[in-house]
């Protein structure tokens, strides 16, 4: 071995854990079980169906699913074939998805057909009416001059579209020896996914990343001692890289047992940890808050993990991390984003309470982390807020098609610019204070508020919307839209809401909309959003 850490591409984990550890259970979805080595096999199917597509080595391939075994088989496929995989979060809709699928270049999309009331297909076929016509599962729109084609897992075969079955048969003439080549030529360096995440410009940012995420995952183990003794419980979306790299990754390079469900949902949850004995439980407060609710609403037995991460928020989170830390077992606190991985800063097993739950872990292995002045951008003393600058291995290779955005986040020195506030504590960990910019975090998700702004004025009576942070006992934060109308034009608040539905993600629809005349300006012509916020708390009553 020349390097100190080999390199391993993405794609190659199936196969490796199912030599390591073949019969091992790896996967648990609604009573359905498969080993590693039954897991490695449903990946090579797909990986070989979609060569028989035709999809090329650096290919974009689009997946919007929720946590399926379909989507773990589709994006290690993906990335096996040295195509790069792009996830979708599912709480977006037609637009959302629209802009996601143009700016990424994907050539396919994969989805699951619905979800309980949600039709994923039904959105689909809004944007691509040529879907009716072309041939199965073909798209041909000149809105969308890259993309090529749908598959659509459902549960029934659909003869005019192009669904999993046909998928696999597609497969078929594909020779076991040209997967092997395929996979073997796959560049540990080259791009493997883009993860897209709200920024300051309004829309999404594609966030780029190759395979030395695997690294990331390996440290982490080590540090969270996860073996193949372990099993994860996992109601994370796999397309947020906190789902995607500690459920389906992690499960991969430590043997650990993969315990999925579809979407979170506290009862449930809280059942089957009784039943399935989980030993790792992750999740943002929010998550800790409902299942601790949930308990507290039907008490039972609980069964207590061994560890796990606690991704808390403000300071109002620290309440919540401390309960959950009582209550499910010796959770640990971490800080991370999508431009440089989970777990840059991560507590230790042997962590303080007070380590765990009021701070934002210690510095991980490859990471440097430093707070700095954003006015002057001198490193300040100990204890002193400032905003956090992190370099690493990990950093995204870019944000895609976005040079400018990446030049503003990625210093001449490799320092990405977080935007967030926080401090270096005594003791070496870093504790996070809040964020400088106006990103909105709601129940977990980062929401753009100018994103939403812009989709607000695309009605043709408002003219000028601000979104503001507003605090939700539940979700941290949710959105207050301040609207002004076009001269002689009348709305209520909820034709506001009733506008945003079903076409962007729920969590991005505003809670409230206070009507104004005129909007705080600064000097130079900006919105004044601090005084935004001193409005709202003015009027409204926190949730």
């Amino acid at each position: 071995m020349s390097e100190w850490f080999s390199r391993q591409a993405l794609g190659s984990l199936p196969a490796d854990a199912a030599r390591r550890w073949s019969a091992r259970e790896a996967l648990s979805f609604q009573g359905r079980r498969w080993t590693f080595a039954e897991l490695s096999e449903r990946v090579d199917r797909v990986a070989r169906g979609l060569m028989g597509l035709g999809i090329a080595p650096g290919e974009h391939v689009a997946l919007w699913m929720v946590n399926l075994p379909e989507f773990i088989d589709a994006a290690f496929a993906v990335m096996k074939i040295g195509a790069v995989l792009v996830p979708i979060n599912t709480r977006f809709r037609t637009e959302d998805l629209a802009y996601v699928l143009a700016q990424s270049d994907a050539s396919t999309l994969l989805i699951a057909e619905r979800s309980g009331p949600v039709n994923y297909l039904g959105m689909v076929r809004q944007l691509a009416p040529s879907l009716e016509t072309a041939r199965a599962g073909e798209v041909r729109e000149a809105r969308f001059p890259r993309w090529k084609r749908v598959v659509v897992a459902a549960a029934e075969p659909r003869p005019e579209m192009l669904d999993w079955r046909a998928l696999v048969r597609a497969g078929e003439q594909v020779d076991d020896v040209d997967l092997r080549n395929r996979a073997a030529a796959v560049d540990p360096e080259a791009a493997a996914f883009i993860m897209y995440t709200s920024g300051t410009t309004g829309f999404p940012k594609g966030a780029m990343h190759c395979h030395r995420i695997v690294r990331n995952l390996v440290d982490r183990a080590f540090r969270l001692a996860i073996t193949p003794a372990d099993t994860i419980m996992m109601y994370l979306p796999l397309f947020h890289l906190f789902g995607f790299s500690e459920g389906m990754l992690m499960s991969m390079v430590t043997g650990a047992r993969q315990i999925l469900t579809e979407t979170f949902d506290p009862p449930a949850v809280l059942a089957l940890m009784a039943e399935e004995r989980p030993t790792i439980l992750h999740g943002f407060d929010t998550h800790f808050k409902d299942l601790m609710e949930a308990l507290d609403r039907s008490p039972r037995e609980l069964w207590r993990v061994r560890t796990g991460i606690c991704a808390t928020g403000m300071s109002s989170s620290v309440p919540v991390a401390r309960r959950a830390r009582h209550v499910f077992g010796r959770l640990v606190s971490g800080y991370g984003m999508s431009e440089f991985g989970a777990g840059a800063a991560l507590g230790a097993l042997d962590s303080t309470e007070e380590q765990c739950v009021e701070a934002s872990g210690y510095p991980a292995p490859g990471y440097e982390l430093k707070v700095v002045d954003p006015a002057t951008g001198r490193e300040q003393p100990g204890g002193t807020p400032g905003e956090i600058r992190v370099r690493s291995y990990m950093t995204m290779q870019g944000y895609y098609k976005r040079p400018e955005e990446t030049a503003k986040t990625i210093d001449p020195e490799g320092w990405v610019h977080t935007g967030d506030m926080g401090l270096i504590r005594a003791d070496g960990h870093l504790r996070f204070l809040g964020r400088y910019k106006d990103m909105l975090k709601i129940g977990g998700e980062n929401v753009d508020p100018m994103e939403v702004e812009a989709f607000l004025m695309g009605h043709p009576a408002i003219n000028l919307a601000a979104v503001v942070a507003f605090p939700d006992a539940r979700l941290s934060e949710v959105g207050v839209a301040f609207v002004r109308l076009e001269p002689g034009e009348a709305l209520g608040e909820a034709e506001v809401i009733d506008y945003c539905r079903d076409k962007i993600a729920s969590f991005k629809i505003p809670r409230h909309v206070i009507f104004v005349a005129e909007f705080p300006m600064t000097g130079s012509g900006k919105i004044q959003k601090a005084k935004l916020r001193e409005e709202a708390l003015a009027q409204l009553t926190p949730g």
